[in-house]
């Protein structure tokens, strides 16, 4: 047989031609930075397990927002550490609460970024659960009150888009319906609609200070050997109200953000948790990883697989490198 005329190679024997037919793009505005909230002035406490990243006093948040902004970030999400915790998660929805009090100074110094605010129990309790604890479990009817107070306290700040991450049954309803009451029908909700009880997740836990002083999160986050459940979890949310969805963690689950992009045509992320950062940053330092192509990689794989924006701690980094 002859040579075939196709050659695929053709089309990848330069940065130029490789550049004009690549199917997938990153951007800075794809990119969503946590930040972490903490008491205090000029605090900026280094997070042992996620290198580059800190606790941040609110005036340090507002200089790393401005950062952010500069950058063509989509936006930030903001993780509150509060200074005192109960069994109530109290602080959570406080009027000048911790995310409070960085919502509304943000926005004062930074009305161009996009504020996202994580809202849950688990870094407000004592307990470090996601709600209300009866009986050894966590309550799930009674926690939904909580979470609908701290959306409405976000949006009452200044927040431009809630993000339940609590994985309650009903949470997203109770939210859309407080929100409305309170006169913010037009705050969107982001909902953690597919969240998986992940070992990834161990990094965060240092940096939020929410891990459980008893038992874990399965009986609430979704079991990980589950990939059809998470389409059902979706599609609940959105039937309740959400305006956006997002699959928590991103790598261990590309599978599970196919499915729902091919599911569901509304706007789509994907978290790309501290432990996938933890990893590649050791990795890297290590020098077994090359640390610049590995973010792209693996953010771009994130992006391929449908995510539409995605949270990650690499947000800064990946925007100078696909500026």
């Amino acid at each position: 047989m002859p040579f075939p005329v196709q050659r695929p190679r053709r089309l990848r024997t330069s940065e130029a031609i490789r550049r004009l037919v690549r199917e997938t793009h990153l951007t800075p505005s794809q990119f969503i930075l946590p930040l972490f909230a903490c008491p205090g002035d000029g605090v900026r406490r280094p997070i042992t397990s996620m290198p580059g990243n800190a606790q941040l006093s609110v005036d340090e948040l507002v200089r790393e927002a401005e950062d952010c902004h500069k950058r063509g970030l989509g936006g930030v999400i903001l993780f509150g550490i509060p200074a005192q915790k109960d069994e109530k998660a109290s602080e959570a929805y406080a009027p000048d609460g911790i995310t409070q009090r960085a919502i509304r100074a943000t926005k004062k110094e930074v009305p161009g970024l996009l504020v996202i605010t994580d809202v849950c129990n688990c870094e407000y309790t004592s307990h470090g659960h996601c709600g209300l604890i009866r009986d050894g479990a966590v309550d799930n009817d009674a926690t939904l009150e909580w979470l609908a107070k701290t959306a409405v306290s976000h949006a009452e700040a200044g927040a431009d888009i809630v993000a339940p991450s609590d994985m309650m049954d009903g949470r997203v309803g109770a939210i859309r319906q407080a929100l409305d009451r309170a006169g913010y029908s037009q705050t969107p909700i982001l909902s953690y609609a597919a969240k998986y009880a992940s070992v990834f997740y161990g990094p965060f836990r240092e940096a939020a200070e929410s891990a459980p002083q008893f038992g874990d999160r399965r009986s609430y986050q979704m079991d990980p050997a589950n990939g059809r459940e998470a389409l059902r979890e979706i599609a609940l949310d959105l039937e309740e109200g959400a305006d956006m969805i997002m699959v928590k963690p991103a790598l261990p689950y590309l599978d599970v953000i196919r499915a729902a992009r091919d599911s569901f045509d509304v706007p789509l992320g994907a978290y790309q948790v501290s432990g996938e950062f933890s990893m590649i940053m050791a990795a890297a330092e290590k020098g077994w990883l090359d640390l610049d192509r590995t973010i792209l990689e693996s953010l771009m794989a994130i992006r391929r697989a449908g995510a539409d924006f995605i949270l990650t701690y690499f947000a800064k980094r990946a925007a100078e490198l696909v500026a």
